[in-house]
């Protein structure tokens, strides 16, 4: 990249329209190793928008690999305090697809398509006098972007900051988390390791959160907001330890992309024959998806993503149970059955926008897809 003429195309905000919550272009600006298979990717807009968001809100990816597009979703480690750019910081699993992708293939002056923010997950949300942030592994991400967001533009505020690791150099945005905790006066750090290392010494907390540990870490919790991000079963650990501690629980707050119990799609309606055999009646809708000029069948039980694939219309879609936005469409007419997960806002609906993945025809429709 050619930093003068990166230089010559400064604007100031006012100057600039706001990324929406529909498909951007996004440039990698920066690559950057954070722990042991952990790298964050810094991006810009390619098309001169800053970035209005809430710390703690997550984008989709669609990332361009060899077999064909590959929807996944990160939280945003970057701040809104900071809008010329945006990042995500992600760990590669064992069995990761899109994250090994990422680090293979995106270098400086790479594009991906990315859709949002999105999520419900935020301090903005749910504001307090003082907050306690718990998280394990790459859990830390949604926490960070909250804490630096506080460093910008609260500094004083009240913060316990609890993270959990197995080793200590795996303990992602160490070394910048201390330095918070030298020009943050509210702010308390924690941290725990399962298991020492050859590589570097350790004299704090050893073992994993729990009821003894925790008042160690934070004494006075059942005063404050706390939000929780990690795997599922460290989440569930401790919200469990906090129940049982009588904490408010309207008072916690947890971050998870892991899909719910399945529901059991209905079976078509039966009806009887006049000799006794059951005849099976197949309910369909039509639905019209008026920018690929397509009219298809939704056969009973499906949903309007399922119609779409089905008919050949392609509405990107990532965690397919109503969280992540990404399926947003406009529709035009008709009316849907839908049951989201957060993944789209009120205002939103009352615009007329539905969750492909998680709506079921109640009528003929027509769909901005």
């Amino acid at each position: 990249m050619n930093a003068m003429t990166d230089l010559g195309l400064y604007r100031h905000l006012d100057q600039m329209t706001p990324w929406n919550d529909r498909l951007q272009v996004l440039e990698v600006i920066g690559v950057s190793d954070e722990a042991p298979d952990v790298k964050t990717f810094t991006f810009r807009s390619d098309n001169q928008t800053w970035f209005r968001y809430k710390p703690g809100q997550f984008v989709t990816l669609e990332l361009p690999t060899a077999d064909g597009p590959l929807m996944r979703t990160y939280t945003l480690s970057s701040s809104p305090s900071r809008p010329f750019s945006i990042a995500v910081t992600i760990k590669a699993q064992a069995g990761s697809i899109g994250t090994r992708w990422m680090f293979d293939h995106l270098t400086p002056g790479s594009h991906v398509k990315a859709y949002g923010p999105t999520g419900d997950f935020s301090l903005h949300s749910h504001p307090a006098a003082k907050y306690l942030f718990i998280s394990a592994g790459s859990g830390v991400t949604p926490m960070m972007s909250m804490l630096r967001w506080l460093n910008d533009c609260a500094p004083w505020t009240d913060v316990g900051f609890v993270n959990c690791a197995r080793r200590p150099e795996e303990i992602i945005f160490r070394k910048e988390l201390e330095l918070l905790g030298s020009r943050m006066p509210g702010l308390s750090l924690g941290f725990m390791i399962e298991e020492r290392s050859s590589r570097e010494g350790w004299f704090g907390h050893m073992g994993r959160i729990d009821a003894i540990r925790l008042p160690l870490l934070a004494p006075d919790f059942r005063e404050r907001e706390i939000f929780c991000c990690g795997p599922d079963p460290f989440m569930r650990a401790v919200r469990g330890m906090l129940d049982a501690a009588g904490f408010d629980m309207t008072k916690y707050h947890q971050e998870s992309f892991a899909a719910p119990a399945v529901e059991e799609i209905p079976a078509p309606f039966t009806s009887p024959a006049e000799d006794g055999a059951a005849i099976v009646v197949e309910v369909a809708t039509t639905i019209r998806f008026s920018l690929s000029d397509v009219e298809a069948e939704c056969v009973a039980g499906q949903t309007v993503l399922q119609t779409a694939r089905a008919s050949g219309v392609r509405i990107p879609a990532a965690c397919e149970f109503g969280l992540c936005g990404t399926c947003k469409v406009k529709k035009v007419a008709g009316d849907v059955e839908m049951s989201h997960n957060g993944g789209i806002l009120d205002h939103e609906i009352d615009d007329g926008f539905i969750l492909a993945c998680c709506s079921k025809p109640l009528s003929a429709l027509e769909i901005e897809a």
